[in-house]
């Protein structure tokens, strides 16, 4: 009977700290895994995007620079062609520097799990100053 007094003292009391702590960490750790499991699926759905933007300015490129071509070689043709052949150059040259310029500004606002390191340098910060 002393046995059964004796786990209910102060070694029980102390388990139930150490659990309390376990599980409140185990429960950071799950918090966090699901934050970063969201931002790389976000970064995910951004670097398709940033690709598909790339693709699209690559492609507006190639065919202003042909145009390019077309209109050096082709720029003793008659006047009507040679407007068509400018207007067509420009166009896809203008349409491949709004492309680049939007791959650009969305590539530089892109950060690779930003929250998640957030919420770690509150738990730092909450770790090293404990509330009073």
């Amino acid at each position: 009977m002393s046995e059964s007094h004796h786990a209910q003292g102060p070694g029980k009391n102390l388990f139930g700290i150490g659990q309390r702590i376990v599980t409140l960490v185990v429960g950071i750790v799950e918090t966090r895994l699901r934050l970063a499991v969201v931002e790389l699926e976000e970064e995910k759905a951004n670097l398709v995007g940033l690709l598909l933007l790339l693709g699209l300015t690559l492609l507006f490129t190639t065919f202003g620079l042909m145009s390019l071509l077309v209109l050096v070689i082709w720029g003793i043709d008659p006047q009507y062609r040679l407007n068509a052949l400018i207007i067509t150059t420009v166009a896809l040259l203008a349409l491949a520097l709004i492309g680049g310029l939007l791959t650009l500004r969305r590539a530089r606002r892109s950060t690779l799990l930003r929250l998640t390191r957030r919420e770690l340098a509150n738990d730092r910060e909450l770790l090293e100053n404990p509330r009073e």
